[in-house]
């Protein structure tokens, strides 16, 4: 029996969505919860998995094409997901097995490819060692960040071993491929051997599209000032370096960044012009009793500003935690609407690239953004003689319209008085 698979709701206010990848073809026998495709959203790109089993007799939809939410992207036969589908499936899953099943007990990548020419003793094989082919119809177990950083420098992500578990393919084993045969002349999108022209043209991403317009907006409506200082982390680093270990066993990782949200939702609660909207166009201020922070994150697809929400109610370990399982989901590529909605402020820190001072955007509708840049040692006089302090560069940009200047200096001198007395956050 015939049945549709069609372009499920993606989350609020999103309508359509950008083919990025399609990750089955006619005759392919899939099952239920399987990724079949990769779509670009305006927030995010994220795998589709399929709500119906069975063996695709028609593909509706291509790479590129953009596709509304209920628009039929596959038709399946389920008369196919019984014993016949997936008994089709599963041997040819196994021919990959051995050769991934040492692959993670010794850790080393090599192992794969020895254990090739076993799999397939044909007279070809000689040949064929640096090419070990994926199973038809198998989905490339890859996230989609991973699937994009190959497809940037030419290679066809299926042909990839991987290292992870089940298979799992990383970024690094792409570059080992890359490294170990695609280079010697398989890489053909990639070689270097055509000169590159003068100016190179690409259609930009639906995400990168979207940031452009929502700076532009931002900064164009809003009437910015950011004020600069800094801040002795001294005593807040050693905190962190006491309590990572706590946080790892939780299964985070506690940085400065998580502890200085936790601050922030403090000091939001002291200058709540700060946690605020402004509605223009019927002149009122809206004034958020609920304290969810943002965090712009750098992903392989542009920035991305996922939120955690009731930063004020969680501890530093839980927040450690939720930022680190977050993270991970904006450099995979796999952040939902509803992970980047809702957010009150943002925090943005560019300390782990080096950089000191900078203006940041205010993310409007919001009314402030908060910096942190790199921390150094710095030699500070303490009335007798000069200590070396481990100080961190703080910028903070808010909306004139709302936030006068005394406030946006009284707000951000709180936050350091909180960071060089770090007991306050247990009060």
């Amino acid at each position: 029996m015939a049945v549709e698979f069609k372009l499920p709701d993606l989350g609020e206010n999103v309508k359509s969505a950008d083919i990025v990848d399609v990750l089955v073809n006619v005759g392919d026998v899939i099952a239920a919860d399987q990724p079949v495709l990769e779509a670009e959203t305006d927030k995010a790109v994220m795998e589709i998995p399929s709500t119906v089993a069975g063996k695709v007799t028609a593909v509706n939809v291509k790479k590129g094409e953009t596709i509304n939410v209920g628009h039929v992207v596959l038709t399946v036969d389920d008369s196919a997901a019984g014993g016949d589908g997936k008994a089709e499936e599963k041997p040819a899953k196994k021919e990959e097995a051995p050769a991934k099943k040492e692959d993670p007990v010794s850790g080393s990548r090599e192992a794969a490819p020895s254990s090739t020419p076993e799999e397939k003793p044909a007279p070809p094989a000689p040949s064929t060692p640096s090419k070990p082919a994926a199973p038809r119809g198998a989905p490339v177990p890859a996230a989609p960040s991973v699937r994009q950083f190959a497809r940037e420098i030419g290679i066809d992500v299926s042909l990839v071993e991987g290292s992870g578990p089940g298979g799992r393919i990383s970024v690094d084993d792409v570059k080992h491929f890359a490294r170990t045969q695609g280079t010697p002349g398989s890489k053909t999108a990639a070689s270097g051997s055509a000169a590159k022209p003068a100016v190179q043209r690409e259609p930009m991403s639906k995400v990168r599209k979207v940031t452009a317009a929502h700076m532009a907006r931002c900064w164009n409506e809003v009437p910015h000032v950011t004020i600069f200082d800094k801040a002795d982390v001294t005593d807040l680093e050693a905190l962190r370096q006491k309590f990572k270990r706590k946080a790892e066993a939780a299964g985070g990782k506690l940085t400065i960044t998580a502890m200085f949200m936790k601050i922030t939702a403090a000091a939001l609660k002291q200058f709540p012009t700060l946690n605020a909207s402004l509605d223009m166009e019927t002149a009122e201020i809206e004034y958020h009793n609920v304290y969810h922070l943002g965090c712009a994150a750098d992903t392989p697809r542009g920035l991305v500003v996922p939120v955690l929400r009731d930063v004020d109610q969680k501890n530093i370990i839980e927040l450690a935690v939720e930022l680190t399982e977050i993270s991970k989901k904006a450099r995979d590529g796999k952040l939902l609407p509803d992970d980047m909605s809702g957010g009150t402020f943002t925090i943005t820190n560019l300390g782990s690239i080096g950089t000191g001072f900078f203006t940041p955007i205010v993310n409007t509708p919001q009314v402030a953004i908060f910096g942190m840049g790199r921390a150094v040692n710095e030699p500070v006089w303490d009335g007798k003689q000069f200590v070396p302090r481990l100080m961190a560069p703080l910028s903070l940009s808010f909306d004139h319209r709302l936030v006068d200047g005394a406030d946006g200096a009284r707000c951000l001198r709180w936050i350091i008085d909180a960071v060089e007395n770090p007991l306050l956050m247990a009060m």
